[in-house]
């Protein structure tokens, strides 16, 4: 959860959007075992971080960015370096916090730039394979949350919205949609989440 300055606590936006794949990653962790599950959720997710951490420094023109940085860390940055440099033309903030007492949820949006002529939110992630559009709903709607908690930030609106994912071992993948096409299923997860919420607080687990 994520404190306002106002001192209203509010959900993360992975963790409300979280619950869509929440059935399958269940499933998954059956079938794999508990142990072997975490596992590998740890060390993809130690990865992401390090990906996330290494554009992000990239992108602030940090002189040493490389330094320290293990070879197939170092080959994600390598394969997104073309997309980064020729689609992003203005970074107006990285890794910045926000919130929306409209949506009431917070989280840390990657990056807000202009992207190939547009203002855009740009989400990166990571994956082990390559991701068909129909598996990343979850992608959209988290970042059209952080397109709304800009604009209600900052007064200034962002339609565009750009998920680059750092596939291992492959191309990364671009894929560019218009927020609007997913704020409704974006309301929806919420609505979802909150009922789930209320229905813990009263009959628990």
């Amino acid at each position: 959860r994520y404190v306002t300055p106002d001192g209203v606590a509010y959900p993360s936006v992975t963790t409300v959007t979280g619950i869509l794949s929440a059935a399958s990653i269940a499933k998954w962790k059956a079938r794999v075992g508990e142990e072997e599950a975490n596992k590998i959720g740890s060390k993809a997710a130690k990865r992401g971080t390090a990906v996330h951490d290494l554009i992000e420094q990239y992108l602030s023109n940090n002189p040493d960015y490389a330094k320290g940085i293990s070879p197939h860390i170092m080959q994600s940055l390598v394969n997104l370096k073309p997309i980064l440099n020729d689609g992003i033309e203005k970074i107006y903030e990285l890794e910045v916090a926000l919130f929306s007492d409209h949506l009431k949820m917070a989280g840390t949006c990657d990056c807000v730039c202009i992207f190939e002529g547009v203002p855009t939110i740009v989400d990166f992630k990571t994956s082990k394979w390559p991701k068909k559009k129909s598996m990343i709903g979850g992608y959209f709607q988290q970042a059209a949350a952080y397109a709304i908690m800009w604009e209600e930030r900052t007064g200034m609106p962002i339609t565009q919205l750009v998920v680059l994912i750092a596939v291992d071992d492959n191309e990364p993948q671009v894929f560019i949609e218009h927020r609007d096409n997913w704020v409704q299923p974006l309301l929806d997860v919420i609505e979802q989440y909150t009922t789930e919420q209320k229905r813990k607080h009263i009959f628990g687990n």
